[in-house]
Formats: structure tokens, C-alpha cells, sequence
């Protein structure tokens, strides 16, 4: 591990981390549902912005993961609660699907008599047949993109057994490890953004806010109990 490494990108993600805070501000002050195409323009303007986060996060990582593969699944800057739910150093892709669902039954529960009336809602909760078909699809995908992933990583640490003793071919195997992680992080920023191509401006808002907050949240628990350590 460099000293290097682990320092820029864990400023890196301090400053990245900061500025999420900010525009999920932003997402949470958006007017829902948009009743003016202003209001439209606005949230999607919004979800790109933080689509465009996200993808800078995955560019930036992807230089340091070639500069220190081990660095990035060390994770420094991650609390250990963190570090304890990453898959391929990084969150689990198929969580996507989990919290849409989740997010969708609790707002299709709390609006359930409006829904029975007729009355549409336009939220996570409105979503319809054509769009709960199509994230169940893309869930399947993703389920079979995300286990040969895991496979290609098993092989990878079967195969490591055959350099003991030997560092001739070290350093193509770290290549090897480098482009398992970047794999990873394409999966896990494609399906963010398949998701959202699936929803509404105000659902994808919804859905991005959702994240955020979950991603915070666990990040604040895990300090704490590191913190008591």
C-alpha cells in the first residue's frame, strides 16, 4: 500500500462525500410531484447531476485502484460496518433492486385508500405493472452479471495459491485483480443508472434520495461504533 494512494483518495472521497451532502439537499428541496414543466426540467437536471457524481466517483476510483488495487479494497476511509457489506469493495449491486422495493411498498402502504380511489400518486409507490416487470428483468440481469463477477474473483484467489514462492507472474495477476474491481464498479454504476431509466423524473428522485440517506446512514452508524472501539 502507498501512503500516496491512501491519502488522495481518501480526500478524494471526503470532498466527494461532502459535495453528495449538498445535492442531496438539493434533491430533498425539489418540489414533489412536479407540477410545472420548470419543475420537470429541474428534477431532471437534478438526477443528472447525481448520476454525473456517481460517475466521477467510479473514474476517479478506477485510477486508484490501478495505482493500488489493495489500497482500495483496504478502504481506508471506510468505517468497519461499511467495510463489513462490501462486495468487491464496494456496495452490492443487486441492493438497488432491495431498496426499491422496500421504498415502494412503504409509500404504496402509506397511500394505499388514495391508491384504492384511483388517485395517483406519481411516487415510488405509483410505480406500474410495465415498470415493476421490467426492474424484475433488469434484476435477473444483474443477479447473473454480478455472480460470474464472484466467480471470476474466486478463480482469481484459487489461482494466487500458485505464486507462492514464485513473483514472476505477480504483477499480471494484480492487473488481473484490478480489472475484477473496475468490472464490479461498471456494474454497480450501470444498474444505478438503469434503475433510474426506468422511473419517472420525481420517481428517480425518490429512488436517488433513498440511496443517499442509506448510504449516509450506515456510514454515520459504522463511525459510531468504531468511535467506541
Amino acid at each position: 500500500m502507498t501512503t500516496t494512494t491512501t491519502t488522495t483518495f481518501t480526500a478524494f472521497y471526503n470532498t466527494w462525500s461532502d459535495q453528495l451532502h449538498h445535492l442531496l439537499r438539493q434533491l430533498c428541496s425539489a418540489p414533489k410531484p412536479p407540477t410545472m414543466q420548470d419543475h420537470l426540467h429541474h428534477l431532471n437536471h437534478l438526477v443528472t447531476k447525481l448520476l454525473s457524481h456517481y460517475s466521477e466517483y467510479y473514474r476517479v476510483k478506477a485510477a486508484a485502484a490501478e495505482r493500488d488495487v489493495f489500497d482500495i479494497f483496504a478502504a481506508p476511509w471506510a468505517s468497519s460496518l461499511e467495510k463489513s457489506l462490501h462486495w468487491i469493495a464496494g456496495w452490492r449491486p443487486t441492493t438497488v433492486f432491495h431498496l426499491v422495493y422496500t421504498e415502494s411498498s412503504i409509500l404504496f402502504e402509506s397511500h394505499i385508500v388514495d391508491i384504492l380511489r384511483g388517485v395517483r400518486t406519481g411516487d415510488l409507490g405509483d410505480l406500474s405493472p410495465s415498470q415493476f416487470r421490467r426492474v424484475s428483468e433488469l434484476q435477473c440481469e444483474t443477479v447473473k452479471e454480478e455472480n460470474a463477477i464472484t466467480d471470476e474473483l474466486s478463480e482469481w484467489q484459487h489461482s494466487v495459491t500458485d505464486l507462492v514462492g514464485s513473483f514472476t507472474d505477480a504483477e499480471q495477476m494484480i492487473g488481473r485483480l484490478v480489472s475484477i474491481v473496475q468490472k464490479a464498479d461498471d456494474l454497480r454504476l450501470r444498474t444505478l443508472k438503469r434503475v433510474v431509466d426506468l422511473l419517472t423524473p420525481q420517481q428517480a428522485v425518490e429512488f436517488l434520495i433513498a440511496a443517499a440517506e442509506l448510504q449516509f446512514g450506515i456510514r454515520e452508524w459504522g463511525l459510531n461504533q468504531d468511535r467506541q472501539v
